[in-house]
């Protein structure tokens, strides 16, 4: 099955790689930019451009210039190691909010009858929590932290 044939999961029609795939991706030099906001609350921004740890199978995959907009829920977990390094490992899930193909004037949440990116946005924050909320119930009595979004 091709990248951008129409499949289904769950009752929902989506294209590109199929339920079960999955990347390894490098992140060189990567810049992590934050400020403290509130007491426990810091905004962040990364940038960078990431790569494959193993080369793409021939005709694979989105086609150049496709952009993707992710929405990413995730626990980070960071320890001194010394004066300037922290260990860090992030556990989360990241959610297709829209795309964009190369040929499209905007991206996918901006045409009509597509759901907006904020109404989108909300829509995962809901199923998340709602997700979250169903795991508390069912491990109450569990002890150890679980990352809920994590692969």
């Amino acid at each position: 099955m091709a990248y951008d044939d129409l499949k289904e999961f769950n009752g929902a029609k989506y294209s590109g790689m199929p339920i079960g795939g999955a990347h390894n991706w490098l992140y060189p030099n990567g810049l992590w930019r934050e400020k403290k906001v509130a007491p426990d609350e810091w905004v962040f921004e990364f940038e960078c451009t990431k790569g494959r740890r193993n080369a793409a199978p021939t005709n694979s995959g989105a086609k150049q210039g496709t952009g993707f907009n992710w929405f990413i829920v995730a626990d980070q977990k960071a320890v001194k190691a010394n004066t300037d390094q922290y260990q860090t490992i992030m556990h989360g899930s990241k959610f297709k909010v829209g795309h964009k193909r190369p040929y499209w004037r905007g991206w996918s949440y901006e045409y009509p009858e597509q759901l907006s990116y904020r109404q989108r946005v909300i829509q995962i924050l809901q199923q998340a929590l709602e997700r979250l909320e169903k795991e508390e119930m069912a491990n109450q009595n569990q002890k150890e932290l679980t990352y809920p979004f994590s692969l």
